[in-house]
């Protein structure tokens, strides 16, 4: 399974970005999708999940600004960013974690997220 992550960018503040991730091969019926972002020198912190069923969760510093929506069809998971701050400058991680044995991380490449004026 490979997950390829696109999107990221520069954006000012106030702005928004929406950023993709396609998972191809075989991740299951029963599985999480997530997105993860890392700001330098902090660790890797999740940002959002959404099971497959559409139940999502949020940390509570993006709840009403980013938004995680997935396509089953398609295996692909999306975060629409709306405004923006500077503390959201990140390296982007998206995630699929099976549910079903085997359980299996797969962590795409990352994108980064950069918010400045």
């Amino acid at each position: 399974v490979q997950l390829q992550a696109s999107g990221g960018g520069l954006v000012q503040p106030g702005g928004s970005l929406r950023l993709s991730c396609a998972a191809s091969g075989s991740i299951g019926r029963v599985n999480v999708m997530g997105w993860y972002r890392q700001a330098p020198g902090k660790q890797r912190d999740l940002v959002a999940t959404i099971r497959r069923g559409g139940s999502t969760t949020y940390a509570d510093d993006v709840k009403d600004r980013l938004t995680i929506t997935r396509d089953n069809a398609e295996n692909t998971v999306y975060l629409q960013m709306n405004s923006l701050k500077p503390e959201d400058t990140a390296v982007y991680y998206c995630n699929v974690r099976t549910l079903l044995p085997p359980i299996v991380n797969y962590w795409g490449q990352g994108t980064l997220v950069t918010v400045s004026s």
